[in-house]
């Protein structure tokens, strides 16, 4: 059974996306953390990280580095962090979210309600960045 992400990545299910390659989907989490949170998924569903090739593995912090630097440019935070729990859905995925300090990536704060007016433009801003 396909997971959640594979859902968004084949259309099934809208997002907010902000890049994609032949390899990797790169959307807002519509349950973030601080607004400009980013989940960075291979189109391959691989449950955990370490799982997936050497190769998809370099790749895909590549493709993740400019989006972080675009969370970085378009949100007052010190740095755009980045984890990887995959708890939640079992298709690997990394976060992208900017932070202050180190409580910024606590996965047991409440997260926030972000209307999808906002989630649009928080959207088009990052857009801005990485097609400018």
């Amino acid at each position: 059974m396909a997971t959640i992400f594979s859902k968004i990545i084949a259309g099934d299910i809208p997002s907010y996306a902000v890049a994609e390659n032949e390899h990797f989907f790169a959307f807002l989490d519509i349950a973030p953390m601080r607004e400009g949170h980013v989940l960075v998924v291979p189109k391959t569903e691989t449950d955990k990280i370490f799982d997936v090739s050497d190769d998809l593995l370099r790749e895909w912090l590549v493709f993740a580095k400019p989006i972080a630097k675009a969370i970085e440019s378009t949100f007052a935070c010190n740095r755009c962090g980045i984890s990887v729990v995959g708890l939640e859905v079992p298709h690997a995925h990394m976060h992208l979210i900017p932070i202050d300090s180190a409580d910024d990536l606590n996965f047991t704060r409440p997260k926030l309600k972000v209307s999808p007016e906002r989630m649009k433009e928080i959207q088009e801003m990052l857009l801005g960045k990485l097609n400018g």
